[in-house]
Formats: structure tokens, C-alpha cells, sequence
């Protein structure tokens, strides 16, 4: 199965404090999610801003997680909102990162037993 996040950069920022480690993924299981789902409103109503704010707010997270690729497309939404562009133009990407997200969410939940 393919490692859909990396923790090196989270235990390298915390010192290796498991607390901390702690804090980053829930932060993510909880969070994320509903962020992504405030960038698919944005996305399906036009509402460039809306779209924008919430992908420049799990772009440090994803970056944190080592979740490259995903990373990689939030900075295209982000591009995106800015040309403002067609729905069409970005919905592929979109359900890209939201797979990811929800693999890396699974695979953490398991990984950590939460």
C-alpha cells in the first residue's frame, strides 16, 4: 500500500514530542475535512474567495504531513481562485487532493488508533 503521508517533518518542527506529533494529526483528521469541504462549496458556487482561503489554510498542514503531491495541487487551487478560472478547469484536481486526504486520513486513523 502506498504511504500516503510522511511524519518526518512533523517530528523534526516538535523534537520528536509525541504530544505534539499528537496535536498535527488530529488537527488534520478533524480539521481538513472540513476545510476541503468549505474549498468544494467555493469551487461549485464560483465563490473564488471562499475557494482561496481555505486552500491557503491546509497548505502548510499538507506540506507538514509530507503529502507532496497534494501540496503541489493546493498551490494549482490556489492558482486557480486567483485567475479565477472555470469550475471544469480545477474539479479534477480537487477530487485528487480529497482522495489523498482521505487515504492519508484512513492510514493515520489506523497508524494511530484513533
Amino acid at each position: 500500500m502506498a504511504i500516503n503521508y510522511n511524519l518526518s517533518k512533523v517530528y523534526a518542527l516538535s523534537d520528536n514530542d509525541p504530544e505534539f506529533v499528537m496535536q498535527i494529526i488530529s488537527l488534520f483528521v478533524t480539521e481538513v475535512p472540513q476545510d476541503l469541504k468549505q474549498i468544494e462549496q467555493g469551487i461549485k458556487d464560483k465563490d473564488h474567495k471562499q475557494a482561496y482561503a481555505y486552500a491557503h489554510k491546509i497548505k502548510p498542514t499538507l506540506d507538514l504531513l509530507g503529502m507532496t503531491m497534494a501540496y503541489e495541487e493546493i498551490l494549482q487551487v490556489e492558482a486557480w481562485t486567483r485567475a479565477e478560472g472555470k469550475r471544469k478547469e480545477i474539479e479534477a484536481t480537487f477530487e485528487s487532493i480529497q482522495d489523498q486526504v482521505d487515504k492519508a486520513i484512513k492510514e493515520i486513523k489506523k497508524d494511530f488508533e484513533i
